[in-house]
Protein backbone atom coordinates (compact mmCIF):
# COMPACT_ATOMS: atom_id res chain seq x y z
CA UNK A 1 0.00 0.00 0.00
CA UNK A 2 1.35 3.44 -0.96
CA UNK A 3 1.58 6.38 1.42
CA UNK A 4 -1.22 8.13 -0.47
CA UNK A 5 -3.48 5.08 -0.23
CA UNK A 6 -2.66 4.75 3.44
CA UNK A 7 -3.59 8.39 4.03
CA UNK A 8 -6.86 7.96 2.19
CA UNK A 9 -7.72 4.95 4.32
CA UNK A 10 -6.87 6.91 7.45
CA UNK A 11 -9.27 9.70 6.48
CA UNK A 12 -12.08 7.28 5.65
CA UNK A 13 -11.52 5.51 8.95
CA UNK A 14 -11.63 8.86 10.71
CA UNK A 15 -15.07 9.57 9.30
CA UNK A 16 -16.36 6.10 10.10
CA UNK A 17 -15.13 6.40 13.66
CA UNK A 18 -17.21 9.53 14.03
CA UNK A 19 -20.29 7.71 12.76
CA UNK A 20 -19.64 4.58 14.78
CA UNK A 21 -18.88 6.46 17.99
CA UNK A 22 -15.33 5.42 17.34
CA UNK A 23 -13.34 8.37 16.14
CA UNK A 24 -10.86 11.19 15.77
CA UNK A 25 -7.46 12.21 17.03
CA UNK A 26 -6.66 14.98 19.47
CA UNK A 27 -4.17 17.62 20.44
CA UNK A 28 -3.29 19.01 23.83
CA UNK A 29 -3.33 22.62 24.94
CA UNK A 30 -5.97 25.30 24.94
CA UNK A 31 -9.48 24.09 24.21
CA UNK A 32 -11.19 25.67 21.23
CA UNK A 33 -14.65 24.47 20.36
CA UNK A 34 -15.11 23.61 16.71
CA UNK A 35 -17.41 21.27 14.89
CA UNK A 36 -16.15 17.81 14.02
CA UNK A 37 -18.09 18.27 10.81
CA UNK A 38 -15.78 21.01 9.54
CA UNK A 39 -14.52 20.15 6.04
CA UNK A 40 -11.79 17.70 5.21
CA UNK A 41 -9.84 18.91 2.18
CA UNK A 42 -8.03 16.55 -0.13
CA UNK A 43 -5.39 17.98 -2.45
CA UNK A 44 -6.48 18.05 -6.06
CA UNK A 45 -3.28 16.36 -7.15
CA UNK A 46 -4.03 13.40 -4.87
CA UNK A 47 -0.59 13.81 -3.39
CA UNK A 48 -1.37 16.08 -0.51
CA UNK A 49 -4.14 14.99 1.84
CA UNK A 50 -4.84 17.70 4.38
CA UNK A 51 -7.16 17.66 7.36
CA UNK A 52 -8.27 21.22 7.99
CA UNK A 53 -10.35 22.95 10.63
CA UNK A 54 -10.71 19.84 12.76
CA UNK A 55 -10.20 20.44 16.45
CA UNK A 56 -10.61 17.27 18.44
CA UNK A 57 -9.88 18.46 21.94
CA UNK A 58 -13.24 18.68 23.62
CA UNK A 59 -14.16 20.71 26.73
CA UNK A 60 -14.70 18.16 29.49
CA UNK A 61 -17.83 19.18 31.38
CA UNK A 62 -17.96 15.93 33.32
CA UNK A 63 -15.08 13.76 34.50
CA UNK A 64 -12.43 12.63 32.05
CA UNK A 65 -10.98 10.17 34.58
CA UNK A 66 -8.63 12.60 36.25
CA UNK A 67 -7.35 13.96 32.97
CA UNK A 68 -6.38 10.57 31.56
CA UNK A 69 -8.92 10.78 28.71
CA UNK A 70 -8.22 13.52 26.18
CA UNK A 71 -11.01 12.55 23.82
CA UNK A 72 -13.58 10.02 25.02
CA UNK A 73 -14.22 6.55 26.40
CA UNK A 74 -15.41 4.22 23.67
CA UNK A 75 -15.63 0.91 25.57
CA UNK A 76 -16.23 -0.03 29.22
CA UNK A 77 -16.20 -3.26 31.17
CA UNK A 78 -16.29 -4.40 34.81
CA UNK A 79 -14.72 -7.81 35.25
CA UNK A 80 -15.69 -10.62 37.61
CA UNK A 81 -13.20 -9.33 40.20
CA UNK A 82 -14.86 -5.92 40.19
CA UNK A 83 -12.14 -4.05 38.30
CA UNK A 84 -13.35 -1.29 35.98
CA UNK A 85 -11.74 -1.15 32.55
CA UNK A 86 -12.07 1.86 30.26
CA UNK A 87 -11.04 1.66 26.61
CA UNK A 88 -10.25 5.08 25.23
CA UNK A 89 -10.02 6.67 21.83
CA UNK A 90 -6.33 7.42 21.67
CA UNK A 91 -5.26 7.06 25.31
CA UNK A 92 -5.00 3.30 25.69
CA UNK A 93 -6.44 1.21 28.54
CA UNK A 94 -7.39 2.66 31.94
CA UNK A 95 -8.16 0.51 34.98
CA UNK A 96 -9.60 1.10 38.42
CA UNK A 97 -8.87 -1.82 40.76
CA UNK A 98 -10.71 -0.47 43.79
CA UNK A 99 -7.74 1.55 44.99
CA UNK A 100 -5.91 3.06 42.02
CA UNK A 101 -7.08 4.64 38.78
CA UNK A 102 -4.27 4.24 36.26
CA UNK A 103 -3.36 4.06 32.61
CA UNK A 104 -1.91 0.63 31.89
CA UNK A 105 1.58 0.52 30.40
CA UNK A 106 2.04 -2.24 27.84
CA UNK A 107 5.49 -2.97 26.52
CA UNK A 108 5.84 -2.46 22.79
CA UNK A 109 2.38 -0.90 22.42
CA UNK A 110 1.65 2.63 21.32
CA UNK A 111 0.19 4.44 24.37
CA UNK A 112 -2.13 6.28 21.97
CA UNK A 113 -3.95 3.17 20.79
CA UNK A 114 -7.73 2.96 20.45
CA UNK A 115 -9.61 0.30 22.40
CA UNK A 116 -12.79 -0.80 20.67
CA UNK A 117 -13.95 -3.98 22.44
CA UNK A 118 -13.41 -5.51 25.90
CA UNK A 119 -14.51 -9.08 26.81
CA UNK A 120 -13.67 -11.64 29.50
CA UNK A 121 -13.26 -15.39 29.12
CA UNK A 122 -14.28 -18.12 31.54
CA UNK A 123 -10.79 -18.24 33.06
CA UNK A 124 -10.94 -14.55 33.94
CA UNK A 125 -8.60 -13.33 31.22
CA UNK A 126 -9.52 -9.91 29.83
CA UNK A 127 -9.29 -9.46 26.06
CA UNK A 128 -9.07 -6.12 24.28
CA UNK A 129 -9.76 -5.47 20.61
CA UNK A 130 -7.56 -2.51 19.76
CA UNK A 131 -5.96 -0.53 16.95
CA UNK A 132 -2.77 -2.48 17.73
CA UNK A 133 -4.25 -5.95 17.58
CA UNK A 134 -5.65 -8.36 20.18
CA UNK A 135 -4.40 -7.88 23.74
CA UNK A 136 -4.77 -10.37 26.59
CA UNK A 137 -4.47 -9.57 30.30
CA UNK A 138 -4.10 -12.66 32.50
CA UNK A 139 -4.15 -10.81 35.83
CA UNK A 140 -0.41 -10.20 35.84
CA UNK A 141 0.79 -9.27 32.38
CA UNK A 142 -0.39 -8.11 28.97
CA UNK A 143 0.31 -10.09 25.81
CA UNK A 144 -0.31 -8.75 22.31
CA UNK A 145 -1.27 -10.76 19.24
CA UNK A 146 -1.42 -9.27 15.76
CA UNK A 147 0.18 -9.76 12.35
CA UNK A 148 3.00 -11.94 13.64
CA UNK A 149 0.35 -14.40 14.83
CA UNK A 150 -1.52 -14.29 11.53
CA UNK A 151 -4.03 -11.47 11.93
CA UNK A 152 -5.15 -10.97 8.31
CA UNK A 153 -5.20 -7.70 6.39
CA UNK A 154 -2.95 -4.68 6.02
CA UNK A 155 -4.13 -3.17 9.32
CA UNK A 156 -3.90 -4.48 12.89
CA UNK A 157 -7.08 -2.79 14.11
CA UNK A 158 -9.73 -5.12 15.54
CA UNK A 159 -13.34 -3.99 15.39
CA UNK A 160 -15.40 -7.08 16.24
CA UNK A 161 -14.61 -9.33 19.22
CA UNK A 162 -16.64 -11.95 21.06
CA UNK A 163 -16.12 -15.25 22.89
CA UNK A 164 -18.75 -17.88 22.17
CA UNK A 165 -20.21 -20.42 24.59
CA UNK A 166 -17.52 -22.95 23.73
CA UNK A 167 -14.77 -20.46 24.55
CA UNK A 168 -13.80 -19.80 20.93
CA UNK A 169 -12.62 -16.25 20.28
CA UNK A 170 -14.08 -14.58 17.17
CA UNK A 171 -12.22 -11.60 15.74
CA UNK A 172 -13.35 -9.12 13.07
CA UNK A 173 -10.64 -7.06 11.38
CA UNK A 174 -9.84 -5.31 8.10
CA UNK A 175 -8.71 -8.65 6.66
CA UNK A 176 -11.87 -10.51 7.60
CA UNK A 177 -13.07 -12.84 10.35
CA UNK A 178 -10.68 -15.07 12.27
CA UNK A 179 -10.75 -17.52 15.13
CA UNK A 180 -8.03 -17.10 17.73
CA UNK A 181 -6.91 -20.33 19.41
CA UNK A 182 -4.70 -18.72 22.05
CA UNK A 183 -1.61 -18.70 19.85
CA UNK A 184 -2.57 -17.80 16.31
CA UNK A 185 -5.37 -16.44 14.14
CA UNK A 186 -7.17 -18.94 11.92
CA UNK A 187 -9.05 -17.35 8.98
CA UNK A 188 -12.81 -17.96 8.87
CA UNK A 189 -14.13 -17.39 5.36
CA UNK A 190 -17.51 -15.80 4.77
CA UNK A 191 -19.48 -16.75 1.64
CA UNK A 192 -18.72 -14.86 -1.56
CA UNK A 193 -22.17 -13.27 -1.53
CA UNK A 194 -22.41 -9.57 -2.29
CA UNK A 195 -25.23 -7.07 -2.24
CA UNK A 196 -25.91 -5.00 -5.33
CA UNK A 197 -23.66 -1.94 -5.52
CA UNK A 198 -21.94 -2.49 -2.15
CA UNK A 199 -20.67 0.65 -0.45
CA UNK A 200 -17.71 -0.50 1.61
CA UNK A 201 -16.19 2.23 3.73
CA UNK A 202 -12.97 0.51 4.78
CA UNK A 203 -12.84 -3.04 3.48
CA UNK A 204 -15.05 -5.56 1.74
CA UNK A 205 -13.89 -8.09 4.33
CA UNK A 206 -14.33 -6.01 7.50
CA UNK A 207 -16.77 -7.14 10.19
CA UNK A 208 -17.69 -4.34 12.60
CA UNK A 209 -19.51 -6.40 15.22
CA UNK A 210 -19.85 -10.07 16.20
CA UNK A 211 -22.30 -11.58 18.70
CA UNK A 212 -23.59 -15.03 19.58
CA UNK A 213 -27.32 -15.33 20.28
CA UNK A 214 -29.08 -17.69 22.69
CA UNK A 215 -29.44 -20.38 20.03
CA UNK A 216 -25.70 -20.40 19.34
CA UNK A 217 -26.01 -18.51 16.07
CA UNK A 218 -23.16 -16.12 15.29
CA UNK A 219 -24.16 -12.75 13.84
CA UNK A 220 -21.52 -10.82 11.88
CA UNK A 221 -22.13 -7.18 10.93
CA UNK A 222 -20.19 -6.37 7.77
CA UNK A 223 -18.87 -3.21 6.18
CA UNK A 224 -21.54 -2.53 3.55
CA UNK A 225 -22.59 -6.11 2.86
CA UNK A 226 -25.41 -6.64 5.33
CA UNK A 227 -25.24 -9.28 8.07
CA UNK A 228 -24.14 -12.89 7.97
CA UNK A 229 -25.63 -15.46 10.36
CA UNK A 230 -23.69 -18.67 10.96
CA UNK A 231 -24.61 -21.91 12.72
CA UNK A 232 -23.55 -25.53 12.25
CA UNK A 233 -21.70 -24.81 9.03
CA UNK A 234 -24.55 -22.94 7.38
CA UNK A 235 -24.76 -19.24 6.52
CA UNK A 236 -27.71 -16.90 6.07
CA UNK A 237 -27.16 -13.55 4.38
CA UNK A 238 -29.41 -10.74 5.62
CA UNK A 239 -29.75 -7.79 3.24
CA UNK A 240 -32.32 -5.25 2.08
CA UNK A 241 -33.79 -8.01 -0.08
CA UNK A 242 -34.95 -9.94 2.97
CA UNK A 243 -35.71 -7.32 5.59
CA UNK A 244 -32.80 -5.05 6.42
CA UNK A 245 -33.48 -1.36 5.87
CA UNK A 246 -29.88 -0.73 4.86
CA UNK A 247 -26.93 -2.93 3.88
CA UNK A 248 -24.54 -0.58 5.67
CA UNK A 249 -25.04 -2.12 9.08
CA UNK A 250 -23.36 -0.75 12.20
CA UNK A 251 -24.40 -2.77 15.25
CA UNK A 252 -26.38 -5.72 16.55
CA UNK A 253 -27.64 -6.92 19.97
CA UNK A 254 -29.92 -9.67 21.26
CA UNK A 255 -32.26 -8.78 24.13
CA UNK A 256 -33.47 -11.06 26.90
CA UNK A 257 -36.61 -11.93 24.94
CA UNK A 258 -34.58 -13.10 21.98
CA UNK A 259 -35.26 -10.10 19.77
CA UNK A 260 -32.37 -8.93 17.62
CA UNK A 261 -31.77 -5.19 17.46
CA UNK A 262 -29.98 -3.87 14.38
CA UNK A 263 -28.54 -0.42 13.72
CA UNK A 264 -27.52 0.84 10.30
CA UNK A 265 -25.72 3.89 8.98
CA UNK A 266 -28.63 5.18 6.91
CA UNK A 267 -31.69 3.14 7.83
CA UNK A 268 -32.08 3.72 11.56
CA UNK A 269 -32.83 1.09 14.19
CA UNK A 270 -34.87 -2.09 13.77
CA UNK A 271 -36.09 -4.94 15.95
CA UNK A 272 -36.22 -8.44 14.50
CA UNK A 273 -38.26 -11.13 16.27
CA UNK A 274 -37.09 -13.95 14.01
CA UNK A 275 -39.82 -13.36 11.46
CA UNK A 276 -40.51 -9.67 11.07
CA UNK A 277 -38.49 -6.46 11.17
CA UNK A 278 -39.95 -3.37 12.81
CA UNK A 279 -38.05 -0.26 11.78
CA UNK A 280 -38.75 2.44 14.35
CA UNK A 281 -37.02 5.15 12.34
CA UNK A 282 -38.82 4.46 9.09
CA UNK A 283 -42.15 4.37 10.91
CA UNK A 284 -41.42 7.79 12.41
CA UNK A 285 -41.47 6.58 16.01
CA UNK A 286 -37.95 7.84 16.69
CA UNK A 287 -36.04 10.62 14.98
CA UNK A 288 -32.69 9.05 14.31
CA UNK A 289 -31.14 7.54 11.22
CA UNK A 290 -27.78 6.62 12.66
CA UNK A 291 -27.97 4.75 15.97
CA UNK A 292 -24.85 2.97 17.11
CA UNK A 293 -24.39 1.30 20.49
CA UNK A 294 -27.04 -0.87 22.16
CA UNK A 295 -27.42 -1.94 25.78
CA UNK A 296 -30.16 -3.79 27.65
CA UNK A 297 -30.17 -2.96 31.36
CA UNK A 298 -31.12 -5.36 34.13
CA UNK A 299 -34.66 -3.97 34.13
CA UNK A 300 -35.11 -4.90 30.49
CA UNK A 301 -34.90 -1.38 29.08
CA UNK A 302 -33.16 -1.06 25.72
CA UNK A 303 -30.79 1.89 25.41
CA UNK A 304 -29.13 3.10 22.25
CA UNK A 305 -27.16 6.11 21.16
CA UNK A 306 -28.39 8.47 18.47
CA UNK A 307 -25.69 10.52 16.79
CA UNK A 308 -25.96 14.19 17.78
CA UNK A 309 -29.49 13.57 19.08
CA UNK A 310 -28.92 12.01 22.52
CA UNK A 311 -29.82 8.62 24.00
CA UNK A 312 -33.04 6.66 23.65
CA UNK A 313 -34.55 4.31 26.23
CA UNK A 314 -37.20 1.80 25.18
CA UNK A 315 -39.20 0.24 28.01
CA UNK A 316 -41.01 -2.24 25.80
CA UNK A 317 -43.81 0.18 24.98
CA UNK A 318 -42.49 3.72 24.75
CA UNK A 319 -39.31 5.47 23.66
CA UNK A 320 -37.85 8.25 25.81
CA UNK A 321 -35.23 10.58 24.41
CA UNK A 322 -32.65 11.99 26.83
CA UNK A 323 -30.54 14.99 25.88
CA UNK A 324 -28.43 17.72 27.43
CA UNK A 325 -31.67 19.03 28.95
CA UNK A 326 -31.65 15.90 31.14
CA UNK A 327 -28.05 16.36 32.22
CA UNK A 328 -26.09 14.77 29.39
CA UNK A 329 -22.90 16.69 28.79
CA UNK A 330 -23.28 16.20 25.05
CA UNK A 331 -25.88 14.75 22.71
CA UNK A 332 -23.09 12.75 21.08
CA UNK A 333 -22.89 9.66 23.29
CA UNK A 334 -20.16 7.22 22.36
CA UNK A 335 -20.50 4.32 24.79
CA UNK A 336 -22.96 2.84 27.30
CA UNK A 337 -22.30 0.31 30.05
CA UNK A 338 -24.10 -1.09 33.11
CA UNK A 339 -21.81 -1.97 36.02
CA UNK A 340 -22.27 -4.61 38.71
CA UNK A 341 -24.22 -2.15 40.86
CA UNK A 342 -26.74 -1.53 38.10
CA UNK A 343 -25.35 1.93 37.42
CA UNK A 344 -25.54 3.06 33.80
CA UNK A 345 -22.41 4.78 32.55
CA UNK A 346 -22.35 7.00 29.45
CA UNK A 347 -19.15 8.03 27.72
CA UNK A 348 -19.87 11.24 25.84
CA UNK A 349 -17.97 13.69 23.69
CA UNK A 350 -17.48 15.84 26.79
CA UNK A 351 -16.94 13.50 29.69
CA UNK A 352 -18.55 10.63 31.58
CA UNK A 353 -22.04 10.60 33.09
CA UNK A 354 -24.00 8.16 35.25
CA UNK A 355 -27.77 7.92 34.93
CA UNK A 356 -29.61 8.68 38.15
CA UNK A 357 -33.35 8.13 37.95
CA UNK A 358 -34.47 10.49 35.22
CA UNK A 359 -31.34 12.59 34.87
CA UNK A 360 -27.63 12.28 34.27
CA UNK A 361 -24.97 13.38 36.73
CA UNK A 362 -21.23 13.74 36.57
CA UNK A 363 -19.78 10.26 37.15
CA UNK A 364 -17.59 11.61 39.95
CA UNK A 365 -20.71 12.38 41.97
CA UNK A 366 -21.55 8.68 42.18
CA UNK A 367 -18.00 7.35 41.92
CA UNK A 368 -15.57 9.92 43.47
CA UNK A 369 -12.54 7.90 42.35
CA UNK A 370 -13.17 9.06 38.78
CA UNK A 371 -12.33 12.62 39.95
Amino acid sequence: MTIIESNKVSIVRYLILIMLSLQVSSCTGQVKEKSANDPIEIGADNKSLILRNINTTFPQIHTNLNGMVREFVRSMYQDTKGNYWFGTNGDGIIRYDGQTLETMTIEGINPGMRVIEIVEDKAGNIWFGTSDGLIKYDGEKFTTFSKNEGLPGYDEEIWGLTIDKSGLIWVGSIGGVSHFDGEKFIPFALPELKVENPQHMLSDKLVFKIIEDKSGTIWMVTDGNGIFKYKNGEFTHLTTKNGLTDNNTAGVMEDKKGNIWVSTFYGGVSKYDGKTYINFTKDGIIKVKRPVGFLEDRKGNIWFTAENVGVYRYDGTNFTLYTTENGLTSNLVLSIYEDNKGQLWFGTWQGMCIFEGEKFVNANVKEPWTK
